[in-house]
């Protein structure tokens, strides 16, 4: 099984990213974004089952769309009016449907200047 993001970067405070994670291997039934901003534990941002229902941490309400298409096993992350504290490394994660198992990607940093 393997996760890749990809679509971080440095973008002013008001910007937008667009994440992606591609997996193989597997089929998943959630798939999510997690962050991990320096001093701070890893959070989840966003998840989505494979039907779409989604859910997602109160404070990217609002600003960050989870999606994804299960014919190319992608998850994506729309991240708009970004701020400082959105800062982290942001880190692809998925559930297999049979196992259960638990897979991380390698994860992409995200910087938000002010």
């Amino acid at each position: 099984v393997r996760l890749v993001e990809s679509g971080g970067g440095l973008v002013q405070a008001g910007g937008s990213l667009r994440l992606s994670c591609a997996a193989s291997g597997s089929i998943f039934s959630i798939m999510g974004w997690y962050r991990q901003a320096p001093g701070n534990e890893r959070e989840l941002v966003a998840g989505i089952t494979r039907g779409g229902s989604t859910n997602y941490v109160d404070s990217v309400k609002g600003r960050f769309t989870i999606s994804r298409d299960n014919a190319k096993n992608t998850v994506y992350l729309q991240m708009n009016s970004l701020t400082p504290e959105d800062t982290a490394v942001y880190y692809c994660n998925a559930a297999a449907i049979l196992s259960n198992q638990v897979y991380w990607g390698q994860g992409t940093q995200v910087t938000v200047s002010s």
